[in-house]
């Protein structure tokens, strides 16, 4: 089967692959399942070397791989290479830190010696997004391959010459033949991949629908799985907030990377005593975001990922709309253009709107006014969603309290919501479960063994 990716700033067809056959896929787990005794053998500071050796490749081919997430995805160029510096740290720091997350943990019982152990439990089946087409993947990749693990990547289907990309720098750093691949497959070949004995674990980052289709088929096998769904997160503005920053953080957080992202800022739950406030600052910041061609620097604004995206998220204003939201800004799609969208703003936003009940995966915010702090933490936990949040307070201390009550996986104050490398990301509710990143997630996908000597 041919698959064809459109430029989505274009409209035109950029890029043709061939799906993998099955012989294809056979080929790539035993490769995967032969290549694993040898990598979980090595020592903690060869792969260390290794994952080194790919972060520079990283940046050695930062300019490649940039243009590759630009034409395939739409992403802005200065985003795009931003996006593969963070990956080559992601590799330099579990290169760093492993041995840490990784050492025996003592614990003292009656016995002579007991302790706990980290073992790789083998193959990790990922199935990723096109949103950040390189940090989704190395988010993961870097710790499992410090664990031992090997891999298998299926990848958006827009975004192959990326996912090639990623295996290009990864055998130019040094990994071994087979430590990790990529699989060009559609969604019954993933299924019937996940099922096969030599998979032992699946991370899913995507859509709720994905989630729920890739878990049910990892419980039917009882393989373990971490999910990173999606996310529809509060920023919540308390009546103190320096409104100049708060509005600053605002727009990048929603606006950055056209709205396509997990953890942005996309229902601002703001207290009605500065609401107007808030919202004339924002309305006025969001319209300097200039929609343009992804590699010019003057563009602050990125298409959509693909046409149908924007189709789907212009339905949802609509329907917002046509349920009593105010469309401040923007609220049609770019003239013109194949996938573009405006900065949008909608205020008024209530419950039985898609603008407060759904997740709006694209350049478009929600204005949510509540009457003080308590009713702010009510709209901000009325949510099915729970990946991140954000308090807004010229007190930390009121702020802290506020996020410490959001029914969040990450709850950030005066900043916004990011995943770190040094911390652990995931969500809650609807927003799935595990771990990835941190100490915590480099042993999702391990075996924690007790070892106990009488």
């Amino acid at each position: 089967m041919t698959v064809e990716i459109v430029n989505p700033a274009t409209g035109l067809v950029t890029y043709r692959h061939e799906l993998l056959k099955a012989a294809e896929v056979e080929q790539r787990l035993a490769a995967a399942a032969g290549a694993f005794p040898q990598w979980a053998a090595q020592t903690l500071q060869a792969r260390g070397t290794i994952l080194r050796g790919i972060a520079a490749q990283l940046r050695a081919r930062k300019d490649d791989i940039q243009h590759a997430m630009t034409t395939e995805m739409g992403k802005l160029k200065g985003e795009a290479l931003a996006e593969v510096e963070k990956c080559a740290q992601a590799c330099e720091y579990y290169a760093d830190h492993a041995a840490d997350y990784l050492k025996p943990q003592l614990i003292d019982t009656e016995a002579q010696r007991s302790y706990v152990r980290y073992e790789p439990i083998g193959c990790v089946f990922a199935v990723m997004p096109w949103n950040f087409p390189i940090w989704q993947v190395f988010r993961f990749l870097a710790p499992a391959f410090m664990a031992g693990n090997v891999a298998l990547l299926k990848h958006a289907s827009n975004v192959p010459q990326c996912a090639d990309l990623i295996l290009a720098v990864c055998r130019d750093g040094g990994l071994p033949d087979g430590v990790f691949d990529v699989l060009h497959i559609d969604n019954d070949q993933a299924a019937e991949v996940l099922r096969d004995k030599r998979v032992k674990a699946v991370t899913l980052t995507g859509s709720e629908r994905a989630g729920r289709s890739i878990a049910a088929n990892a419980g039917d096998q009882l393989k373990k799985c971490v999910m990173e769904l999606g996310g529809s997160d509060a920023f919540v503005v308390l009546d103190d907030a320096d409104l100049d920053k708060t509005v600053a953080a605002a727009v990048k957080s929603r606006f950055d990377n056209s709205g396509q992202t997990c953890i942005a800022a996309k229902r601002f739950i703001v207290v009605d005593a500065i609401a107007d406030a808030f919202v004339e600052k924002f309305v006025a910041a969001a319209a300097a975001r200039v929609y343009g061609d992804p590699q010019d620097e003057k563009t602050t604004l990125a298409p959509m990922a693909r046409a149908d995206l924007r189709e789907e998220l212009h339905k949802q204003v609509q329907a917002s709309v046509a349920a009593g939201a105010t469309v401040l800004l923007g609220g049609e799609p770019v003239p013109g253009t194949h996938a573009g969208y405006p900065a949008t703003i909608l205020d008024n936003v209530v419950p039985g709107m898609p603008a407060y009940d759904e997740e709006l995966f694209g350049p478009v915010a929600a204005i949510l006014r509540v009457h003080d702090d308590a009713d702010a933490l009510r709209v901000a936990n009325d949510s099915t969603f729970g990946l991140g949040g954000s308090v807004w307070s010229g007190d930390p201390v009121r702020g802290e309290g506020i996020a410490k009550r959001l029914e969040c996986g990450a709850a950030f104050v005066n900043a916004i919501v990011k995943s770190d490398v040094r911390l652990p990301f995931g969500g809650s509710k609807r927003s799935g479960f595990g771990r990835e990143l941190a100490d915590h997630g480099i042993h999702e996908f391990m075996n924690i063994k007790t070892v106990y000597v009488a």
